[in-house]
């Protein structure tokens, strides 16, 4: 070895450096969008307004929608039909109106209305 080598400091790593900043800066000339999740709120807040209009053609239901109470699911359960509810277990539901019999009408947190069994629902 020379004298040269004796002294010369190699520096790999600032290569590597400057390799991934000209990897990000041509990811940062992609066009993102920052506010990305207004969009999905907005989007979450339309399916909610076509889930409470398809609720109030098929129910018939014409009163304010008022949460009476809030339960949880005690058990999964598959809805037979499109009034019927799908719950999972654990899962939280607004109560908005109690009917005749054993059913009450619920809300889920996706927006979706139907019909849940007392039964299968545990009050706080």
């Amino acid at each position: 070895r020379g004298k040269d080598d004796k002294y010369r400091v190699r520096m790999p790593k600032l290569r590597v450096v400057k390799e991934y900043k000209d990897k990000r800066k041509s990811i940062d000339d992609v066009e993102r969008n920052i506010f990305r999740f207004k969009k999905s709120s907005e989007e979450k807040s339309k399916n909610m307004d076509k889930e409470e209009k398809f609720f109030r053609e098929t129910f018939m239901y014409h009163k304010e929608i008022r949460v009476l109470a809030r339960a949880s699911a005690a058990r999964s359960v598959r809805s037979q039909r499109r009034a019927d509810l799908p719950l999972t277990a654990g899962e939280q539901l607004d109560v908005i109106d109690a009917v005749q019999g054993h059913a009450v009408i619920c809300r889920n947190a996706q927006g979706r209305y139907g019909y849940v069994l007392v039964e299968h629902l545990n009050f706080r």
